[in-house]
């Protein structure tokens, strides 16, 4: 046999030694490597690997500080377990068209689609929250002008009721000086009305929880009525809207709310001549006003529709309220034994602007009129182009 050359024994020998290089300096930079690693049991975490970039552990540590990494890692690894097998056992994708809109995504049993006023407690369990669950629900829109009326009329309702303050003067914590009013719910809207604070606040998702919304002005006379008494009238009497009556002193007063002395209930009156055409119709019947209304839950969900978010001062709304209940002049109605009294304090009016040389109320009473007008236009149109998409004629009408 030959030799190899000495050049190939040399090159042999080379290749050994870069071998033995290259792996001892591997073995120092996997030792140092580890070292410098964060002391984290990675081993046993059943995390896959291309998760672990996802995850910002110093982020997570320093936001739970109470828990440590570990614990948190254990706690993500078995939810993804848990969410990966529930993937595999089903594999596909939740949407139930039965949901509420935009809710289509979730499992019925998670969607809360309704609320309330209620308050919570930040501590103890959420079933331990509530002593009582108020049945009725009060708003009053108010300045701090008329604390003191309004101190008067909260302390007709009782703990049955949640009270809501909408105020239009933004003025809120003066309120609680009263002991009521740090139990009450307070939003703050500067010079807004109470249909505007209603569109906005009074969804009836959120007021589902009430057999009845009370919607009313600050300047009621409360000494003749009983809330609780006007609760057991309205369900005697099926009435799904109504008003207490109004003593008739209190200024301008449509017939039908004027209280009677002689019955419980009225729904329906007589008018000046040539006012009614129907008997069952407002302003003889179906009909009551917009200052200290009363709405049934169902009622009110229909109601809450029919409010325009642009017009504001409710006028003409009166009017319509009977389109929300059937038959109407059966399920609205004036309680007279349970009665108020209008005191006509302009204080929304006040809250206007001067133009023109003309006092702030002008401006007021100027919208208010073109509200109600525009409000019956739209109504007038928005029925006629039903009647026409399903190709009827609209009632009182005739082909020409």
């Amino acid at each position: 046999m030959g030799t190899l050359p000495r050049s190939a024994n040399m090159r042999k020998a080379n290749e050994a030694m870069r071998l033995i290089v290259t792996t001892f300096i591997g073995v120092v930079f996997g030792f140092f490597l580890g070292v410098s690693f964060p002391t984290l049991q990675l081993t046993k975490m059943n995390l896959p690997s291309n998760l672990l970039p996802s995850i910002d552990l110093t982020y997570i540590e320093d936001k739970y500080s109470g828990l440590s990494t570990q614990a948190l890692l254990n706690v993500w690894s078995s939810l993804k377990g848990r969410d990966t097998s529930t993937h595999r056992a089903t594999d596909s994708k939740i949407w139930i068209p039965t949901n509420p809109r935009g809710a289509e995504r979730l499992p019925p049993g998670i969607v809360a689609s309704e609320s309330d006023f209620y308050l919570r407690r930040l501590w103890g369990l959420p079933s331990e929250d509530l002593t009582i669950k108020p049945r009725y629900l009060v708003t009053f829109t108010v300045g701090y002008d008329q604390k003191d009326n309004i101190d008067k009329a909260v302390k007709k309702f009782s703990e049955n009721f949640t009270i809501l303050l909408f105020h239009y003067d933004g003025r809120t914590t003066e309120w609680n000086e009263f002991e009521w009013s740090k139990r009450a719910i307070h939003v703050s809207a500067r010079k807004q009305t109470k249909w505007w604070y209603a569109k906005r606040f009074l969804h009836p998702d959120i007021v589902a929880r009430y057999d009845y919304i009370f919607i009313w002005d600050e300047d009621l006379g409360v000494d003749n009525f009983d809330a609780e008494e006007y609760i057991k009238l309205v369900r005697k009497n099926g009435l799904d809207i109504s008003q207490p009556g109004l003593a008739p002193n209190s200024g301008f007063t449509w017939q039908m709310t004027k209280r009677r002395d002689d019955t419980e209930v009225h729904k329906e009156t007589a008018e000046r001549p040539g006012w009614c055409g129907d008997p069952h119709l407002p302003p003889c019947a179906a009909f009551v006003e917009i200052m200290a209304p009363v709405f049934s839950r169902d009622a009110w969900r229909c109601v809450w529709h029919m409010i325009q978010n642009d017009l504001v001062h409710g006028w003409g709304l009166d009017f319509a309220l009977r389109k929300c209940v059937e038959p109407a002049h059966e399920k609205i109605g004036v309680v007279d034994a349970q009665w108020i009294v209008h005191q006509t304090v302009p204080t929304l009016g006040n809250q206007g602007q001067t133009e023109g040389g003309k006092p702030a109320w002008h401006g007021v009473r100027e919208r208010c009129r073109r509200e109600w007008t525009m409000f019956q236009d739209r109504m007038v149109v928005a029925e006629r182009a039903y009647f026409k998409a399903v190709g009827i004629d609209p009632p009182n009408s005739t082909k020409r």
